[in-house]
């Protein structure tokens, strides 16, 4: 046996929900131990530093694990899904990778079942949550405009707007001459200096690691506040399971070191922020006598309902010079014309239009691989290439109702690097959110000839984005229908708790980090308020 360490409470994973956890019991006084994966990462060592970032982002910085196979990483077996994760196991966690799109769910999406007969009802509410998404934003600086009508009064953020840009101008002149509904983009990116995030340069790779520091991902803006305040992070920890002693409650985790080594964490409480793919994938990894399924699964609803909020895009190519290269990427403009279900439509639900800039050459190469040889390749190669000045990107997050066969399970042959089973994703689309898929490519499409495009190129599914990754741990009052209660507390383990995306009841179509750190706030805030009614394991760890 390594390392053995005692804490009040154990958080797995450092991304966006783990950072907030972490944080807030830091700064509670709690004795709180953070284990993650990856490693830091230095803004300076992102590809999107060099000038041949684009090359870099197909492989050493790519999205997909399965591609970049890092030494931190895990693959996953994708072959029965129709899209692949975005993930990146760092301090942060894939909050390096996010374009900061900081919009909350409607307050709609928390009540499907009442008002729809679809889906469930969440055990909380849009009124509920709001505290937290305004202590949030104040922390992170969110960027944004006041009064956006597809919310209830009250939303405001702590600092002013980024630019729309000339693409958001244009993509906004065709919604006027629609009439449709579109409001400057909110972002987690600092329009200017804040804390411990430095002024955005607009430089638009945001989805690839921010050069400058002004994205708030989690390793710069709660992480560094967590370990002033006492927190313990413990990095290049692969953690292989969560023990649980004979009176099944949670007791710690083993977890391996870099050398092989193996190590456990004792704990009074542990919190898992691992992803709606690695958290799921963990408990079932954490079975025992106590609980022969997987970890807080007696409900067999650990690893379903995954939602991954397929996308679809049409890029439009215009006369002018638009800068298209300015960031934020992050959104300029976002719409929510579409959101609600209407009767006269095919299909129940909607989806989210943002508009983003094309911020590359090679993009726009990407963009035409379907022409001709000669109108790509050759003397064409440069006039194609510039067209990435003149692009404006819609873009739609579609809401994909919560399905118990598209899931996460523990794959029988495929294991990281140090032999732990690694997951194995089933996910379809099914028809309704297909039909979402389609109408918002004809709407896009719609929107680029409004504003004046002389060139329109639709993508119907974007494969390997966004990297929503939610559902697989769901909150519930009724334990034979959820993993946890409201306040991410495992119905079937007192001292375990889920703090991230795998809480959602069902997706909305939204991005969902506002979401998911609003929800963490209340996790953390909840065990500094009941600590001491926590149950601690008094079973032997194996």
């Amino acid at each position: 046996m390594g390392e053995r360490l005692q804490t009040d409470v154990l958080v797995i994973g450092s991304g966006p929900s783990g950072a907030v956890v972490t944080h807030t019991l830091a700064s509670a006084g709690v004795d709180v131990v953070c284990l993650e994966q990856g490693d830091w990462i230095n803004p300076s060592d992102f590809g999107t530093n060099e000038p041949e970032w684009e090359l870099l982002i197909q492989q050493q910085w790519a999205h997909d694990p399965n591609v970049r196979k890092a030494e931190a990483d895990y693959p996953v077996e994708v072959s029965d899904s129709d899209m692949w994760p975005v993930m990146l196991n760092a301090v942060g966690g894939t909050s390096l990778f996010y374009g900061a799109e900081w919009v909350r769910m409607l307050p709609s999406d928390f009540r499907l079942r009442s008002c729809e007969g679809i889906a469930d009802d969440w055990p909380i509410s849009y009124a509920e949550l709001k505290p937290y998404h305004d202590e949030i934003d104040a922390f992170l600086g969110v960027s944004g405009v006041a009064g956006d009508p597809a919310y209830p009064e009250g939303l405001d953020y702590p600092l002013p707007p980024h630019p729309i840009g000339k693409v958001g101008m244009k993509a906004a002149e065709g919604m006027n001459a629609l009439g449709w509904h579109w409001w400057p983009g909110a972002n987690a990116i600092a329009v200017d200096r804040h804390k411990t995030l430095e002024r955005c340069l607009r430089h638009g790779v945001c989805e690839w690691g921010c050069p400058a520091g002004a994205k708030a991902s989690f390793d710069l803006i709660y992480l560094p506040q967590a370990l002033a305040a006492g927190a313990k992070l413990i990095t290049g920890a692969r953690v292989s399971r969560i023990e649980s002693g004979t009176d099944g409650l949670a007791s710690g985790a083993h977890w391996i070191d870099r050398e092989g080594g193996e190590n456990f964490v004792a704990a009074k409480a542990v919190v898992v922020c691992a992803n709606g793919i690695g958290t799921p994938r963990l408990l079932l990894l954490s079975g025992g006598p106590a609980h022969p399924d997987g970890l807080a699964n007696s409900s067999g609803l650990v690893g379903r309902n995954l939602m991954l909020h397929p996308n679809c895009t049409v890029t439009g190519y215009y006369e002018d010079d638009l800068e298209s290269w300015k960031g934020p990427a992050g959104e300029t403009i976002h719409s929510m014309e579409f959101y609600e279900s209407r009767p006269e439509h095919s299909f129940v639900r909607g989806g989210k239009m943002n508009v983003l800039p094309t911020p590359g050459p090679l993009a726009a190469i990407e963009a035409h691989r379907d022409q001709p040889f000669d109108q790509l390749w050759g003397p064409a190669f440069a006039d194609v290439a510039a067209r990435h000045r003149s692009g404006i990107l819609w873009a739609t997050n579609t809401e994909d109702l919560p399905d118990e066969a598209n899931r996460v399970t523990l794959d029988p042959a495929l294991t990281d690097g140090d032999g732990v089973p690694a997951p194995k994703v089933d996910y379809r689309i099914g028809d309704n959110t297909r039909a979402i898929l389609d109408f918002h490519v004809a709407r896009m499409t719609e929107i680029h000839e409004a504003s004046g495009a002389t060139e329109t190129i639709p993508v119907g599914l974007w494969v390997d984005q966004p990297g929503h990754l939610l559902g697989t741990a769901r909150m519930g009052e009724d334990p034979g229908r959820s993993v946890v209660d409201s306040y991410g507390r495992a119905h079937d383990v007192p001292n375990l708790f889920v703090a991230d995306g795998s809480l959602f009841v069902t997706g909305g179509a939204v991005n969902p980090t506002a979401t998911i750190t609003a929800l963490a706030l209340r996790v953390a805030k909840h065990i500094v308020a009941t600590g001491a009614e926590i149950p601690t394991s008094t079973g032997a760890a194996r």
